[in-house]
């Protein structure tokens, strides 16, 4: 079962990550058409772990924005028979964004969100290795806190991904 989610968050790291299609080029577009500056999230900064803001930062040096891709979890239906798996496995990416002002800190943390809707869309269907995401995503925003560079946001963009192996 721990393979499964790993297989999961691998496969949405690397589509957040791709060159041509990824965070990368989707982010730029954003930033453009929105008239606003916006960091790109480099691939380094998008992280396969499920770790509270306080012990990521207390442990390593964490530049921002970043974004988490982790599993919350997994579900084994046995909707296949005979399959060793098959259920759905739900993921969860998950933007935080700091700054040292909290004007236009909420806006900055939408647009991020909006960048990693805008890869899911461009990915439905068929993930390989035996996922399937159909394309629907559930997002939730916090309040903003203390943390980062003063201020911090964190959003919770989170999908099922039917998977069978």
């Amino acid at each position: 079962m721990a393979q499964t989610a790993s297989i999961a968050a691998r496969r949405l790291v690397g589509l957040l990550t791709s060159v041509e299609t990824g965070f990368g080029p989707v982010v730029a577009q954003i930033a453009e058409d929105a008239g606003v500056e916006l960091a790109a999230i480099p691939a380094e900064s998008v992280i396969q772990q499920n770790a509270p803001v306080a012990l990521a930062e207390r442990s390593t040096a964490v530049k921002y924005p970043v974004v988490h891709v982790y599993v919350d979890r997994v579900q084994n239906l046995l909707t296949e028979k005979f399959r060793r798996f098959s259920g759905k496995v739900r993921t969860v990416a998950e933007v935080r964004v700091s700054q040292d002002r909290i004007e236009g800190l909420e806006e900055k943390v939408r647009l991020y969100v909006d960048a990693v809707t805008q890869v899911l869309d461009a990915n439905r269907g068929s993930w390989g290795e035996g996922m399937y995401f159909t394309g629907g995503y559930d997002v939730k925003f916090d309040a903003m806190q203390q943390g980062g560079k003063n201020f911090l946001q964190i959003a919770r963009v989170s999908f099922e991904v039917d998977l069978s192996s």
